[in-house]
């Protein structure tokens, strides 16, 4: 906690310089920001030739140790102050000083420490180097897409409803329990739009007659087809050739639509002709693999919380708006243009998106959450779900490569390239985890350089990204977990990225189950075996360590330590990925949301209790009585919830209560009834607002910390289920009974 601790030292005497600094960049700013948008192209591009001109100079002018010692502390002393000023321009200035930090470093790598005699040694610095420069280079385009969110409003629709355009509302489905479908087909039907506009069309691609007899029942329209081609996209397009409204919008069938989603949206798709998408971000109100297991849910930001937070309205800066399969509005005509629905990969959203910017149209990003879906429910899933997207992002890298080929302008190239090579982090991800064993296990070098040079070159590198990143995605993203995700995904994405390149016809659609239970808590074994490989190889190194720094290699002690504290960092990670292959329980199908809504009890005699929810599911509720009132398990209710046309009252009975706290199971109810129940709650349009208050910014040292906790919690959790097993084992051992003969 040094560093927060300086931070908060400091902070009496640099409130006053702060202000006044704050003051000045903030006209600063302003100045460069009008001068910019007054300047031609050819001054533009001659003031960026400049600036990475001038960045060149810096990053590969040479210091003397004590000179680079220096520097990294004064950039570090700078940042730790400029930080805490709470203005716009401080993101670019932290943004600077990490790119000079990072691009000495790299610099530095690729001139000084290269041993280029041929042998094993050169072999795995090539490759430690290489995800070295994978790194840089994803830190390079990270803070170009993200470098003004733009943060767009959305555009208000015309007085006139009977103006307003045709919306087909597609609903895909394959193997999705009717449960999980239900609330969005609901939602979907009370859409604020003219009902002679708004049409809403069950995709059923399991030719599930209990889908047929529901969407009849419900009222909507149900399509199937005879042949199951492409999976989802195949299913989009069948649907295309068979509606006619002037807009498309998509849902997968766990997302629930809020009554606003489209008078939000399509705003912008009527101001401009070229329009073609408006993505909306994709929001889980139930915890993923990660939030459940390590206790994380609401207090860390959930892993895609960062691309629908802050990356998504980066690339709007850019007209780079990926469309993400799911809540979302396009234009008919547009897709009809391009073909339909992309169906040549496994990510047919990212490459339709990609091929509406060859064509010329524009997107849009609204960060308004205005669905909420279900996260996958345990590790296997989220992996086998994220080993989708990277096969996908690799196959489109391969064969339609943003890099190349017409109708993008440079920097929706980049921003392309950036989310394509993000799923290539797989394989640098393990060479980081093996790196320091190479020395531990053989004593490789693999950076021919002394250790306390490759620190004052590493360490600003290192720290100076974290307070960067802190500093820009303090809302989205806590520092360190990053390296926590990529761990968990990278043995599984390694391979599939790779060979995906070679053959990018390889690999098949695979859909992610979601609203299942998991009935008792179990050990994920054959997804975390790489992992406990990983992880036993690592204490087997940081054991080694002990003579190497006593014995063996007490001429270079330095660099045993800094070996050994890489390790015990990448045991951490193991240790918080094994953390969530530990698998808790979660016994409830019906997903519940924690909400405060105003509403009442009637009790049999007509008395009426006032409450309020504190959660709510599609099956039951829990309220909390304003005067705690005597209330009987078993009792029958009338629950009454506001409504935007009134109330509406729904058959309850008691299960338990504890003080004030009173939780419901909710009686059958009919169609108009679950539809008025969701019209309740999970399509009010406030549903989602204040959802993310409950997520702390982000401190990078605290986020360390809690990462460290979490790792050994990871091994004592893996420790305590396999005492459990062997255990069990024994007892049915010992209880096997005695068969006697006669």
């Amino acid at each position: 906690m040094v560093l927060d601790l300086v931070s908060e030292v400091a902070a009496p005497y640099t409130s006053r310089l702060g202000i006044a600094v704050g003051r000045w960049l903030d006209r600063y700013s302003n100045l460069v920001e009008a001068s910019w948008a007054g300047a031609n192209r050819s001054l533009r591009h001659a003031v960026t030739a400049s600036m990475l001109l001038l960045l060149a100079i810096v990053a590969t002018t040479p210091l003397e140790l004590r000179q680079q010692i220096e520097v990294g502390l004064l950039m570090l002393i700078a940042s730790l102050l400029i930080r805490r000023i709470p203005r716009p321009a401080v993101a670019p200035i932290l943004v600077t000083l990490s790119l000079i930090a990072s691009s000495r470093y790299i610099w530095w790598r690729l001139t000084r420490t290269l041993d280029l005699s041929p042998g094993i040694e050169f072999s795995l610095g090539i490759g430690l180097l290489a995800a070295e420069v994978y790194s840089w280079t994803i830190l390079v385009l990270g803070y170009l897409q993200n470098a003004h969110p733009l943060g767009r409003d959305p555009v208000p629709l015309p007085d006139d409803r009977s103006t307003w355009p045709t919306v087909d509302v597609l609903i895909p489905t394959l193997n999705e329990p009717l449960s999980v479908v239900t609330p969005t087909i609901l939602a979907a039907l009370a859409l604020d739009w003219p009902i002679d506009r708004l049409r809403v069309y069950l995709l059923d691609d399991g030719n599930r007659e209990e889908f047929r007899e529901f969407a009849n029942r419900a009222g909507v329209h149900y399509v199937a087809r005879t042949e199951h081609l492409h999976a989802k996209a195949g299913n989009l397009n069948h649907a295309l050739g068979v509606t006619d409204g002037a807009l498309v919008a998509v849902f997968d069938c766990d997302h629930i639509p809020v009554r606003s989603f489209l008078t939000t949206t399509t705003g912008w798709l009527l101001r401009d002709p070229k329009c073609a998408l408006v993505q909306t971000p994709h929001h889980f109100f139930s915890p993923d693999p990660f939030e459940r297991n390590l206790g994380t849910f609401h207090r860390v930001p959930s892993e895609g919380e960062l691309f629908y937070g802050l990356v998504q309205d980066g690339n709007d800066l850019w007209d780079a708006t990926f469309f993400c399969g799911s809540c979302a509005v396009l234009r008919r005509a547009a897709l009809a243009q391009i073909g339909g629905i992309a169906e040549q990969t496994v990510t047919e959203d990212a490459h339709t998106a990609l091929r509406l910017h060859r064509h010329g149209y524009t997107t849009a990003y609204l960060h308004q959450v205005l669905a909420g879906g279900l996260a996958v429910e345990t590790l296997a899933a989220h992996i086998r779900q994220r080993v989708r997207w990277a096969r996908g992002m690799a196959q489109i890298f391969r064969i339609d490569n943003p890099l190349l080929g017409p109708g993008l302008t440079p920097l929706q190239r980049l921003c392309y390239a950036n989310a394509m090579l993000h799923f290539f982090a797989g394989l640098p991800r393990l060479v980081f985890l093996t790196a320091p064993l190479s020395f531990l296990f053989f004593e490789f070098h693999v950076i021919n350089a002394a250790a306390v040079t490759l620190a004052s070159y590493a360490l600003p590198h290192l720290v100076q990204s974290a307070v960067a990143n802190s500093h820009i995605q303090r809302r989205f993203r806590h520092s360190v977990w990053n390296e926590a995700y990529e761990t968990a995904l990278s043995w599984y994405t390694a391979m599939p990225t790779l060979l995906a390149l070679i053959d990018p016809r390889s690999g098949r659609f695979n859909v992610t189950a979601k609203g299942g239970t998991i009935d008792h808590e179990y050990f994920e074994w054959h997804i975390s075996m790489p992992y406990i490989v990983l992880a036993i190889a690592n204490l087997i190194g940081l054991v080694m360590a002990v003579p190497r720094f006593l014995f063996w290699n007490t001429f270079e002690t330095d660099t045993v330590v800094l070996n050994a504290l890489w390790t015990l960092f990448n045991l951490t990670l193991l240790g918080a990925v094994l953390g969530v292959a530990a698998e808790r329980a979660q016994r409830r199908g019906a997903q519940r949301v924690q909400k405060a809504l105003p509403a009442k009890l009637i009790r049999a005699d007509g008395s009426i209790l006032a409450c309020h929810t504190t959660d709510f599911s599609t099956t039951g509720m829990r309220v909390l009585l304003d005067v705690p009132m005597q209330v009987c398990s078993g009792e029958r209710l009338r629950l009454v919830l506001p409504h935007e046309s009134g109330e509406a009252g729904f058959e309850a009975v008691t299960l338990d209560t504890a003080g004030a706290s009173v939780r419901l199971h909710l009686l059958p109810m009919t169609i108009a009834e679950e539809s008025l129940l969701v019209q309740c709650t999970f399509a009010r349009p406030d549903i989602w607002q204040d959802w993310s208050n409950t997520v702390t910014p982000d401190r990078p040292l605290r986020s360390l910390a809690e990462v460290l906790s979490f790792g050994a919690t990871g091994y004592m959790r893996m420790a305590a289920m396999i005492g459990s097993s062997v255990a069990a084992a024994i007892r049915r051992i010992f209880a096997t009974p005695t068969v006697r003969a006669g």
